[in-house]
């Protein structure tokens, strides 16, 4: 027996929505895997978002400044002017009926947002990278976003802040806050984080 899923050759698709820190960002859930593990797009605006059909139909909207992927979940950032209850159907309908569609999100495979370098060099930076994605990565993934090791030199650890994190008023605080404190007390070597190309 065929299901409608598979006659219509269409996915079935299930989003749901999850706020987070960011006030700006919307976290759009589906019901699978979108990208595999560690995979992420990152799109600034509609002209870095050539690779991906999906992140340009969300920019034809005049209130959308940033989109996200990453495992199973889009981020959209909208601009301030707009509330979300005014938005937040349409899109979810945009999502969702392009996700059923079946369609690639991405068409090129080497689009993938790449940290600087090559990862972790060092003891130190091994040591470091392995905190984040322990202690960091789950916490700032649910909140709708991704966080990369970028570098580290002269006690200073730089990270690139992607998603909902991008631009959100409490990235400032949860990086000095919590990520600064936590690699200070587990890697002496650590003297501050900063956040890269936010």
């Amino acid at each position: 027996m065929q299901t409608d899923q598979q006659t219509d050759n269409k996915r079935y698709v299930t989003l749901y929505l999850e706020a987070n820190p960011n006030p700006n960002s919307l976290k759009f859930v589906a019901n699978f895997m979108l990208l595999p593990e560690g995979q992420t797009y990152d799109f600034a605006d509609k002209n870095s978002a050539e690779a991906s059909p999906l992140a340009q139909e969300l920019f034809e909207k005049p209130y959308v400044e940033r989109v996200f992927f990453m495992s199973n979940f889009v981020t959209v950032t909208k601009n301030a002017d707009i509330e979300w209850i005014e938005i937040q159907s349409e899109l979810k309908a945009l999502i969702q009926q392009y996700l059923e569609s079946g369609r690639a999100l991405v068409n090129k495979q080497n689009e993938v947002t790449a940290a600087a370098g090559a990862g972790p060099q060092t003891d130190t930076e091994a040591k470091i990278v392995n905190i984040l994605d322990e202690y960091v990565r789950p916490a700032v993934e649910s909140d709708g976003g991704a966080i990369q090791f970028h570098s580290f030199e002269n006690g200073v650890v730089k990270v690139l802040l992607q998603g909902s994190c991008s631009g959100c008023p409490s990235s400032t605080i949860t990086l000095k806050a919590g990520i600064e404190n936590l690699l200070k007390r587990m890697v002496p070597e650590v003297q501050s984080v900063e956040a890269q190309g936010v």
